[in-house]
Order: structure tokens, then C-alpha cells, then sequence
């Protein structure tokens, strides 16, 4: 696929992916939704990406859905809003599927589907000016964007139902403390920290960090006893693994573990 509305470029096994329509906040439309989707599979199919960085072009992370372009569908913006969020969504799904760690560099606002982009990151980090704010139900919408099922999650039900009932705008610090981001890094500095962290981590042990992944979000629909079970089988699983040995090898012999290699 041609890429216009999203860039993907790859350094030291970091697939680096940019919303790239500045001039409008890098609103969400149909076309940067389907080559998000697009940049998603790539990204998790790729052997010769390990961690996966999504930011912003410009001053914003991105200002969530582009309404213009919904309004201009007049009685068939329901359709086009399905349409929309299909690829959205699978998009999402994908990066939360692959084994790979995914960050978020998130370099200005980021409001409405662009927020729920980033409670959908693995880790994320934003620049000392960023904003976070749900944003839809001020316009008489609910969320997307996997915000409903992340949000509550990260900041507990009371406080994700204020951010939505309320509208209220979440500075860069408040976010760190809420757990929406990770860290606060000033605006010079925070693609450089995110890329030095994503290529430590593509050096890592990539298929662990996916079965760590899906132990995490399956814990909220198991009891303790199920939980300790999948616990037990993927440890014995990854313990036989060649990740696994090589790790456990580096430990005994004193030696860094070398897990890039086949």
C-alpha cells in the first residue's frame, strides 16, 4: 500500500510509525485508517522489526477522529463511521497482538481516538506540553479507539467515567500520574529516549514480551487459580524455549543474552 496520511520507516529493528497529516492535527480519517491497519500487519509480520514506535508529525499527537470528513458523509456517516473503526480497530488489535513491545511517543495532544491510541500502547512517553482529552461525549458521542476497554483499566472506573463525563483535559504530569503515560520528557529529548528505549528492547527477548502481554490482559478475566495455571504452563513453555536457554545460559555463564540471534 501507498502511504499518505502515515509513514513507516524502520532503524535498528524499530518500526517507527508517524501520523502524518499535520495541517489537521493528524485527525483520524478513513485513508490514515486503513494505512494504519496496514502499517499494524506489516509490523507484526516483519522478522525485521522487533518494537514498534507510533507518534505524531508537527506539534500534536493526534486530535482523534477528523469530524469534517465524518460531517461530509451527512446520512451515511453511521456507515462511514463502521468503516472508519473497522480499520481502526484491527489496527489496534494487531498492535496489541504482536509479540512486540509497542511505545508511544506522544509529542502534543492527543484527544478522542488519538488518546485511546495511547492507552492502547504498551508504554508510552509525552513530551512536557502534551494534552490528553476523551473529548466525545462534549460532542455527544462515546469512545473508540479501544478507549472504553484500556481507560478504565490504566486509571480505575471513577476516574475514567470523570475524564468522560467531565471533559476535563489531563496535563502531561497529571497523565504520568494517573498512569496514562509512563514518563514525562521534555519535548527535545523524546523521540531520542523513546528510540533508545524501543532498540534496547528489540535487542530483548521478543517473544516473551508478547506471552508477558497476553498473560496481563487475559489476568482480568481469570481467577487467581486459572491465572497461576496459564502462569505455570507458559513458564515451563518458555523455560524450553530457545529465548528461554539462551537466557538462562547468559545468567549461569555471567554473559549478556544474545536473543536476535536464530
Amino acid at each position: 500500500m501507498e502511504y499518505n496520511c502515515v509513514e513507516l520507516s524502520i532503524q535498528n529493528h524499530v518500526g517507527i510509525i508517524t501520523l502524518k497529516r499535520p495541517e489537521v492535527g493528524n485527525a483520524i480519517d478513513l485513508q490514515m485508517a486503513k494505512e494504519l491497519m496496514d502499517a499494524a500487519i506489516l509490523c507484526s509480520e516483519s522478522e525485521g522489526i522487533r518494537s514498534v514506535v507510533l507518534t505524531g508529525a508537527g506539534k500534536r499527537f493526534s486530535v482523534g477522529g477528523d469530524l469534517k470528513s465524518f460531517a461530509q458523509e451527512g446520512e451515511k456517516i453511521g456507515a462511514h463511521l463502521k468503516n472508519v473503526t473497522a480499520y481502526l480497530h484491527q489496527a489496534i488489535s494487531y498492535f496489541t497482538r504482536m509479540n512486540k513491545p509497542f511505545i508511544g511517543a506522544v509529542n502534543g495532544v492527543a484527544a478522542g481516538a488519538g488518546m485511546s491510541l495511547v492507552c492502547a500502547c504498551d508504554m508510552s512517553y509525552c513530551s512536557e506540553n502534551a494534552k490528553f482529552v476523551m473529548a466525545y461525549n462534549k460532542i455527544g458521542l462515546t469512545p473508540d479507539g479501544s478507549g472504553s476497554y484500556f481507560l478504565p483499566r490504566l486509571v480505575g472506573m471513577k476516574r475514567a467515567l470523570e475524564l468522560m463525563y467531565s471533559n476535563r483535559s489531563l496535563d502531561a504530569d497529571e497523565a504520568c500520574e494517573w498512569g496514562i503515560v509512563n514518563h514525562v520528557v521534555s519535548e527535545d529529548k523524546l523521540m531520542e529516549v523513546v528510540l533508545e528505549l524501543a532498540e534496547t528492547l528489540a535487542n530483548g527477548p521478543m517473544n516473551a514480551y508478547g506471552e508477558t502481554k497476553k498473560l496481563f490482559y487475559q489476568s482480568m478475566q481469570e481467577t487467581l487459580e486459572s491465572q497461576m495455571a496459564n502462569e505455570s504452563i507458559l513458564l515451563a513453555d518458555r523455560a524450553s524455549s530457545e529465548e528461554g536457554k539462551e537466557g538462562i545460559s547468559a545468567f549461569l555463564t555471567k554473559r549478556e543474552p544474545n536473543f536476535l540471534k536464530k
